[in-house]
This record gives C-alpha cells, structure tokens and sequence, in this order.
C-alpha cells in the first residue's frame, strides 16, 4: 500500500498529540495484552500471546481458547465496529458489565475507538503500520 500522505508532516502537532494519547491509554489501560491483538499481531507475540490464540481470533465465539472476560471484550469490540450494520450493541454491553468494571468498560471502549480511528486513518491515507517503523514512533513520542 502506499501513502497518499505524511500525516505526521502534514500535520505535525496534531498527529503527535493523536499518537501520545493512543499511547497514554495503551499504557494505562491495564487490560489483558489480548487486545494487542487488535492492533499488531508482533506486538501480541511479543506480549506473549499464542499462535493458536492469533489465529482463531476470527471464530472467538467458538474457540475454546478464550476466556468468558475475552469474549465479552471482542463482543463489545465487534458491536461498536459494527454500528453502521444496525446491530444492537444491547447483549454485548450486558455482558461486558458482568466482567469488567465501569473504570474498564471505559479503557476498554477508549480503547476500541483509537484503534477504529487508526485504522480509518490507514485506509483512508494508504498506509501500512509497520510493526518495527510504529515501535520507533512510539519511543520517540514518548
């Protein structure tokens, strides 16, 4: 995929600032590394996450690998990705409050919402995070 723009030189500020806040609430999100998942495979590797567990992520509901906490989190995930398809987010956050409290409800729907946006901002502008190029951004914004 290529570019059709240098965010970051295009607009400098507002890039840093998008990228230290999706690093604040990665950070202080203190949820299961699982949820790397949704934004680097690499990183869920190197945040020790299986093979088995990257690959059946597209059939969560029947895997048996994932944990009733897992589940209600990729439920919730899937329900706000998926609102323009007029699904009911109803069941999903039901059973997101039987498993996580009102503080990680919120991380957990911050959390959800910066990685739509990135991933909005990648097709929308042709990129491609490369997992070691996204590594030196983020020690470099830090």
């Amino acid at each position: 995929m290529t570019a059709k723009i240098d965010l970051f030189a295009a607009a400098p500020s507002l890039m840093k600032n998008w990228q230290r806040s999706s690093i604040e609430l990665s950070a202080a999100a203190s949820l299961e590394h699982a949820n790397c998942i949704n934004l680097h495979a690499t990183e869920a590797r190197e945040n020790g996450e299986t093979e088995q567990r990257i690959y059946l992520l597209p059939a969560w509901r029947e895997a048996p690998c994932y944990s009733d906490r897992e589940r209600a989190a990729l439920g919730w995930t899937e329900a706000l990705t998926r609102l323009s398809e007029g699904t009911s987010h109803a069941s999903a956050f039901d059973e997101l409050k039987v498993h996580f409290t009102e503080e990680e409800q919120i991380k957990l729907t911050l959390t959800i919402n910066i990685i739509n946006a990135w991933n909005r901002i990648a097709v929308g502008f042709g990129l491609y995070a490369d997992p070691a190029a996204v590594k030196a951004a983020r020690v470099a914004a830090a």
